[in-house]
């Protein structure tokens, strides 16, 4: 096809489309959109008049045309290249040192240097030099530790050898918080057109009737999960009173003869491999129970390998999308619906209990637990014996 059988062929398949059919084909085939403007200009004029009256086009011959601005500024791309370049960010003289690098502001400081240059032709240069619009991806989880791979290895290890005995495995982690009101939640859904939910237009604590914490018991043989929506604090009390109410309510009926239980948990939070507290709640959970709790922590800056985050909590995240947490019972009854194609069937209830923060366990209150340290990563990898007959009771 020469120029204009393009232009009109541009203008053709662009009505074809319909609406979004111009930033479709452009993206497609790289036509530009005052290209397609005026094929669909000629189109019109062919379609008023009869082919043999209607007015043609003349059509350059190969190469012809306006020479692109960059061929006759032989500096131009050069000092285009010098604004983009990141050690540019720390020149104290850069005016765009501290403001975005729009195709505007680029044009800008162009023509401050002496070049005649739009912000048009500006996007054209940076898409022909591979540039695209980006936006930050959340991947830097702080420094990789050297054994951070020896451990992914060990807990998997851990967990088919759990599984193997048919003793429980399940990953345990804190959901985001969420406010509890009429809030926008990120996401869509079906609505008749213009039937949008109207939300608050601000989102600030003070306006919210509460707080949702969400922390989530996930097990990993059975694609079951618990959630414990508490409106307190998240404390490691509340991370191990989570973890009870999942044994009284679906741990021991899946298991009724388990001795022993693996938790998978992230290094921080609430079930901090560090925090004194989570253990000394943990080793009362083992007495109560009567089981033998081992624990194994991923390492700092791997929070998203939790096999909870992916195959519970996303699936939470989208199956309230769109949908504003009016109420507690909301939340709740969100939960409990949400299902995947593999099978995967979540309870949740409500935990309305303090949760004071600032709790300590003094040294001689933390000698009296029966730990013991795993010798690959005592700090990551350790386990707690009940110290006695397991209670006839657990407290609910």
């Amino acid at each position: 096809m020469d120029e204009r059988v393009s232009r009109l062929w541009a203008a053709a398949e662009v009505e074809s489309l319909g609406r979004g059919g111009t930033a479709a084909l452009q993206r497609a085939t790289g036509i530009s959109g005052r290209r397609i403007w005026k094929g669909k200009k000629e189109l019109a004029e062919l379609r008023r008049q009869p082919p043999s009256r209607a007015s043609t086009s003349r059509v350059r011959r190969p190469g012809g045309g306006r020479r692109r601005l960059s061929a006759k500024d032989a500096r131009l791309l050069g000092d285009l290249q010098a604004l983009l370049e990141p050690v540019t960010r720390g020149e104290p003289q850069s005016p765009l040192q501290w403001t975005t690098k729009s195709v505007r502001h680029l044009a800008s400081e162009l023509r401050e240097r002496g070049h005649e240059v739009s912000s048009d032709t500006v996007a054209r240069m940076l898409h022909e030099a591979g540039y695209s619009l980006q936006a930050p991806r959340k991947e830097e989880e702080g420094g990789s530790h050297p054994d951070r791979n020896a451990q992914f290895r060990y807990i998997a290890r851990q967990a088919k050898a759990f599984q193997r005995r048919r003793q429980p495995v399940v990953s345990v982690d804190s959901k985001k918080k969420e406010l509890i009101g009429n809030f926008k939640t990120p996401g869509r859904e079906w609505q008749l057109q213009g039937q949008a939910p109207r939300v608050n237009a601000y989102d600030f604590p003070d306006m919210a009737e509460g707080k949702a914490i969400p922390y989530g018991v996930y097990d990993l043989a059975r694609d079951e999960g618990w959630v414990n929506v508490g409106t307190d604090h998240d404390t490691p009390e509340f991370a191990v009173q989570s973890l009870r109410r999942w044994w009284l309510t679906m741990g021991r009926h899946a298991y009724p003869h388990a001795r022993e239980l693996l938790v998978v948990a992230d290094a921080g939070g609430s079930n901090s491999a560090r925090s004194r507290v989570w253990k000394k709640c943990l080793q009362e959970f083992a007495d109560a129970t009567g089981l033998k709790v081992s624990v194994s922590h991923y390492p700092p800056g791997t929070s998203k390998w939790n096999k909870i985050e992916h195959r519970l909590f996303a699936q939470i995240t989208l199956n309230w999308r769109g949908r504003p947490l009016t109420s507690y019972q909301v939340v709740i009854n969100l939960i409990g619906s949400t299902t995947t194609r593999t099978g995967l069937c979540v309870r949740a209830a409500l935990d309305t209990r303090e949760y004071p923060l600032g709790v300590r366990v003094s040294a001689a209150d933390f000698g009296q637990l029966n730990i013991r340290k795993k010798r690959f990563h005592g700090e990551w990898n350790y386990s707690l014996s009940p110290r006695r007959q397991a209670s006839a009771q657990l407290v609910k």
